[in-house]
C-alpha cells in the first residue's frame, strides 16, 4: 500500500492526451488547447479612441479655444479625410483616429455651439487613444498550448481573429457499477435486499464537470463472464474505463479480475488514504482503467482525488491542476488523524471549512451537503477552531 502523493505521481506519469483535433471557436468552451492561439491581426488594428470626444491635433490645441468640427468617427465607419489646422472631428470610443490627429479631448469638457467645439475648461491628464499593436500584435502567441478556455480565453481567442481551434480531444470515458445488490434508481424498493445505484450517476457526473465524454455508464451483476464481456467492450470503446464496487477481498469482488483477460497490467494497488483505501490504477489495452470503492462516499472522494486529474491529464492539462489545495481556517474540530492521510469532508462556511457531521464512507445525504476535502496528513495531532488546514473544492 503505498501514500497518497505517491499514488498521484503514478497516476500523472502514466496519464497522456487521447489526441487532438480542430474545432470551430464555437463549440470550444472548457476545452484545452493542443497548440497555442496566435493573433492574425493587431489590436487595435489603427490608432483607435479610448473615450468619446473630439480627435485634435494636440500640437495645435490651447485653452480657451475653437475648432472647427469637420466630420464624425464612429466604430467600423471612421472619418475618411484628415484634420488640418482649426479643425477637429467628433469621436466616439472604439473609432479611428483621423489622419492627423493624436490626441481625444474627452466631451465633457467640451461646448458645442453648432459647427464649433470650445474648449475653455482644463483638461485631465492622458491623450485617449488606444495605439496600434498596444494589445497585442500579429503573429503574438495570446494563448499557450496546456490552457483551458474559460470566458476569458475565449475573448482572447475570438480577438485574434481565428475561426477554428487545435485542441487535445475529450476523453471518453464508460462507468461500470458493479454489484448483484444494485438496482436501478425507482427499483429497489420493490426488490428485497436491493439498493439504489448511485455511485455511477455521481462519477459520470464528476467525470462531465472534468471535461469527459461519457460514452457510457453500466449496471453489472457480479457474473465473471458478463463482467469480463463487458470489460472488453468498454476497453475497445473508451480511453478510461472506470469501475465501482468489486474492490476489497469478497468472495465477489471482481473489478480487477474483470479486466484479466484483456492482459490487465496495475500502476498501483490500494492506497493508505481514509475513506477509499480499495481504489487502484491500471493499463488494459493501452487504456487507463480506475477502480473505485463501492461506497458512495469512498467512491466520490476517490473519483474527486484521482478521476479528475486522470481527466485533467487525458485532456491536455497538467495533471496537478485539478487539486489545487489552499489554506483554510477550520470552523469545527477534528480528531487526531491514524496511519492512513485523511480526507475528511466539510462545507465552506462564514469563519471557514466546518466538518460535516457523518464521516460515514457510505454516507449520502451528508455526501450532498458536502463542498469541501480537507486533507489530513498521517500522524497529525487533533485540529480545533482556528486552526488552518488544508481544503480541496470537492
Amino acid at each position: 500500500m503505498i501514500g497518497f502523493d505517491e499514488a498521484f505521481a503514478l497516476l500523472a506519469e502514466a496519464v497522456r492526451p487521447a489526441g487532438c483535433e480542430r474545432v470551430a471557436l464555437g463549440e470550444a468552451q472548457r476545452r484545452v488547447l493542443a497548440a497555442p492561439v496566435i493573433a492574425r491581426l493587431d489590436a487595435p488594428a489603427t490608432d483607435t479612441s479610448a473615450m468619446d470626444g473630439y480627435a485634435v491635433r494636440e500640437a495645435e490645441f490651447a485653452i480657451p479655444g475653437r475648432l472647427t468640427v469637420v466630420g464624425e468617427s464612429f466604430a467600423g465607419r471612421g472619418f475618411e479625410g484628415a484634420v488640418g489646422p482649426g479643425e477637429c472631428v467628433r469621436i466616439f470610443t472604439g473609432a479611428p483616429m483621423p489622419a492627423g490627429a493624436d490626441r481625444v479631448i474627452i466631451q465633457e469638457v467640451v461646448r458645442r455651439d453648432g459647427d464649433l467645439a470650445l474648449f475653455d475648461h482644463a483638461l485631465g491628464g492622458g491623450r485617449h487613444v488606444r495605439v496600434r499593436g498596444s494589445d497585442f500584435r500579429r503573429g503574438d502567441a495570446l494563448l499557450p498550448a496546456g490552457r483551458r478556455l474559460d470566458a476569458r480565453a475565449m475573448v482572447a481567442a475570438a480577438g485574434a481573429d481565428v475561426a477554428e481551434v487545435e485542441l487535445w480531444a475529450r476523453p471518453r470515458v464508460i462507468v461500470l457499477g458493479t454489484g448483484d445488490e444494485l438496482a436501478a434508481p425507482g427499483e429497489a424498493s420493490g426488490r428485497a435486499g436491493a439498493i439504489p445505484e448511485s455511485v455511477s450517476f455521481g462519477v459520470a457526473g464528476l467525470a462531465l464537470a472534468y471535461g469527459a465524454e461519457m460514452i457510457d455508464r453500466l449496471r453489472l451483476p457480479d457474473q465473471p463472464a458478463v463482467l469480463e464481456q463487458a470489460a472488453a467492450a468498454a476497453l475497445e470503446r473508451a480511453d478510461i474505463v472506470v469501475v465501482t464496487g468489486g474492490a476489497s477481498v469478497g468472495e465477489k469482488d471482481y473489478a480487477r479480475a474483470m479486466f484479466g483477460p484483456a492482459g490487465l497490467e496495475m500502476i498501483f494497488s490500494k492506497v493508505a488514504i481514509k475513506p477509499g483505501k480499495p481504489v487502484w490504477l491500471g493499463r488494459a489495452k493501452g487504456k487507463l482503467v480506475l477502480g473505485l470503492p463501492g461506497n458512495p462516499t469512498s467512491a466520490l472522494v476517490t473519483a474527486r482525488l484521482f478521476l479528475a486529474p486522470l481527466l485533467a491529464g487525458a485532456a491536455g492539462e497538467n495533471p496537478a491542476t485539478a487539486l489545487t489545495w489552499r489554506p483554510a481556517p477550520l470552523a469545527g474540530d477534528l480528531p487526531p488523524c491514524e496511519s492512513r492521510e485523511t480526507f475528511h469532508r466539510g462545507t465552506w462556511g462564514e469563519q471557514g471549512v466546518v466538518p460535516v457531521g457523518n464521516q460515514d464512507s457510505s454516507a449520502q445525504k451528508a455526501l450532498a451537503a458536502a463542498d469541501v476535502l480537507i486533507r489530513r496528513r498521517p500522524g497529525s495531532p487533533a485540529a480545533t477552531t482556528g486552526e488552518t488546514v488544508e481544503a480541496l473544492d470537492f
